[in-house]
This record gives structure tokens, sequence and C-alpha cells, in this order.
């Protein structure tokens, strides 16, 4: 019986290789969130998502969006004070702030490509754009409501 035992050597490229991979996956927690570019914002969006927007729903679009990055850089500011705050940030709110930006970047080229310009606030001493809230129709003794799915069932 033959007990020589058989060591198998990595090879030299197969290490060459995996410090690589290793050194890229160290380097890319380093890039912080501003770091983000046009190619990586691009790839969580519809490219064509803004495309036949009109400019008052641009405008509001823009303006959502403005506030939940706002919410979102916010909310990474407050993760970033814990112990492991960078981590949570990355992990928990990196995906969709990039999301909100490339979404920015679109909602913003159809802006400009509509040639859409600011609402004028509203006067002073004037009522608001949006219309009062119209208030549920009043039920009457007696009215059956409509059916609805689990009904037929007593």
């Amino acid at each position: 019986m033959n007990t020589r035992a058989s060591h198998h050597q990595p090879s030299p490229r197969a290490a060459t290789v995996a410090a690589l991979f290793l050194l890229g996956i160290g380097l890319a927690g380093c890039a912080s969130v501003s770091d983000v570019g046009d190619s990586m914002t691009l790839a969580f969006v519809d490219p064509a998502r803004y495309d036949f927007y009109d400019c008052k729903q641009l405008e509001s679009e823009r303006k959502s969006i403005a506030s939940h990055i706002e919410e979102l850089k916010k909310q990474m500011a407050k993760a970033d004070t814990g112990v492991a705050g960078p981590v949570v940030a990355e992990l928990a709110y990196r995906n969709d702030y990039i999301a909100n930006l490339g979404q920015a970047k679109l909602a913003d080229q159809a802006w400009r490509r509509n040639n859409c310009h600011d609402s004028p606030p509203p006067a002073p001493g004037t009522a608001s754009a949006a219309p009062a809230p119209v208030p549920p129709p009043a039920k009457h003794k007696g009215a059956r409501s409509p059916a609805r799915s689990g009904d037929a069932v007593n």
C-alpha cells in the first residue's frame, strides 16, 4: 500500500486571481455614496420611465424624488453615528439612494427635453391649486354595501 500523501499546491495564477478579487472587494467598501457614477445610477432605472410625462407630472415627480433623496441622506447620516453605521447605511440605504439618483437624473433630462419651467408659487392669500378632498358619500340607513369577496359565505 502506498502511503505517500499527495499535496495539491495552488497554482500561482489562482492565488493571483484570489488576491485581486479580495483587493477589489476591499476597495469597493471604500467608495462613498457620493462616488456613484452615471452608469451606476442609470442601471437601476427604466430609461423610458418619464417619456410620456407632461411638465406638471415631471414637476411633482422631481420634488418627490428630491425629498426622498434628502430623507435617505438623513437616514444614512443617522446610521453612520452607530457602531456598525457605515455597514448599515450601505446595506439598508445605498441601493435605494442610487435608484433615486438615477430617477432624478432621468426626470431632469425629460424636464429639459420638454422645455419645462417651475410653476410660480401661489400668491399670498389665495387658495392652493390642490383641490379639496372629496368626502366619502354618506351611508343611508338600510342601504346595502357593495358585495365583497367572502360575503357569500355566512
